[in-house]
């Protein structure tokens, strides 16, 4: 072997021990695999949001909507299925893309408003005037309800003094069992004067409510600032398909936070006058909206699972030590917060506040054994949420 060739061998070999080994084919499978499915999951959320977009949102009248809605949907399934053809990924995903973008700009362009013709229920809007303490709420809602659609469509102005504001009730009502709850507060002023303040869907005439309808801006949102003999007491003693059950528990909070609270309420009602916004069925509902008007509060709670399954919400207070509990277990507490029979003996009763927190009278000098009893003893209906 001549020098050159010993050189060359010295060579190779020195270069063979510094190169990098070469990436295992399995490990490039593996990989590959990894980024289709991650493709495929992109393709399949943007795919079904899209479609259901243009299903809820989309132009055009019957004929032109309906071609949308296939077209767009059959696109993403093709999409979906080309990932896995190599000669016609890069185009159908290219096609995919545009078809996202023009579907981008149709969510985009979709606006609230406050110029639809509304049930009565939500046709008029609450506003208030701050003058120093003095708050004058207007429109606040007193229906005369012979049956849930059958009223006399009433409203009253009323001026409170918000020194005077003492409690910050969470009423609940539940129709579908456990987990699922409308959430609205009451604010209660010396003198046994109640305001209650309902976060809703502002549905137009002819429309009814679709939890998956309200994910694409298809409603407004209301805030219904009522009487409790109209909005406590609609829905124990006139709403029957389906029932409801409703539950008042009067939280802990502090009187100065209860004002916050109640100012923040206000500036929310009289902004959405002039400014609609839309209701979302996971984000701006009756529950997370309360949370998110509770930022004015330093001691906000802090976002949990049970705020968003809303009926668990009275459960996620009691446990951190936010409503008054008088001693009593939550399952105890709960009964006694249950006013469907005393909501029905009161009916339209000047003082329907009152008796149905007939609860407010339960003995606190007695030890947590005798106070259960006591709330077992009042023999309410029915013992927990459907």
């Amino acid at each position: 072997m001549s020098a050159n060739d010993t050189i060359r061998l010295q060579r190779n070999g020195a270069s063979g021990m510094n190169a990098a080994p070469p990436v295992p084919r399995r490990l490039l499978r593996v990989a590959r695999w990894i980024g289709l499915a991650a493709l495929a999951t992109v393709v399949l959320g943007f795919g079904s949001w899209g479609t259901l977009l243009l299903a809820f949102a989309g132009p055009g009248a019957h004929a032109v909507h309906d071609a949308l809605v296939l077209v767009f949907g059959l696109v993403s399934a093709a999409a979906l299925v080309a990932l896995f053809i190599c000669r016609w990924r890069w185009p159908m995903l290219g096609l995919f893309a545009t078809l996202c973008l023009a579907v981008a700009v149709v969510w985009s362009e979709i606006a609230p408003s406050n110029d639809r013709e509304w049930r009565p229920e939500v046709a008029v809007l609450p506003y208030a005037t701050l003058v120093g303490d003095q708050v004058t709420v207007h429109n606040i809602r007193n229906f005369d309800y012979r049956s849930e659609t059958d009223y006399t469509v009433a409203y009253y102005d009323k001026t409170f003094d918000l020194r005077q504001l003492q409690t910050v009730d969470i009423v609940t009502s539940y129709w579908m069992g456990p987990a699922i709850a409308h959430v609205f507060l009451s604010f209660g002023f010396a003198g046994n004067n109640y305001l209650a303040m309902s976060i809703e869907v502002r549905k137009p005439k002819g429309q009814d409510y679709s939890t998956l309808a309200g994910l694409f801006r298809q409603y407004e949102l209301i805030y219904v600032v009522a009487d409790e003999r109209d909005v406590i007491r609609l829905r124990t003693n006139y709403r029957r398909s389906p029932p409801e059950d409703v539950y008042v528990y009067r939280t802990r909070a502090s009187n100065e936070s209860g004002r916050r609270l109640f100012v923040e309420y206000l500036e929310r009602i009289n902004a959405l006058k002039t400014q609609p916004q839309f209701y979302n069925t996971l984000t701006t509902n009756c529950t997370t909206v309360i949370w998110m008007n509770d930022r004015v509060n330093p001691a906000r709670l802090p976002l949990n699972w049970k705020i968003v399954v809303s009926g668990y919400v009275p459960e996620y207070l009691y446990e951190q030590g936010r409503l008054e509990d008088m001693g009593l277990s939550f399952p105890d507490l709960q009964r006694h917060a249950h006013v469907n029979v005393r909501a029905m003996a009161a009916d339209a009763a000047s003082d329907f506040s009152q008796r149905i927190r007939a609860w407010d009278d339960l003995p606190t000098n007695q030890d947590e054994g005798s106070r259960s009893d006591f709330a077992r003893s009042l023999g309410v209906a029915r013992p927990a949420p459907r």
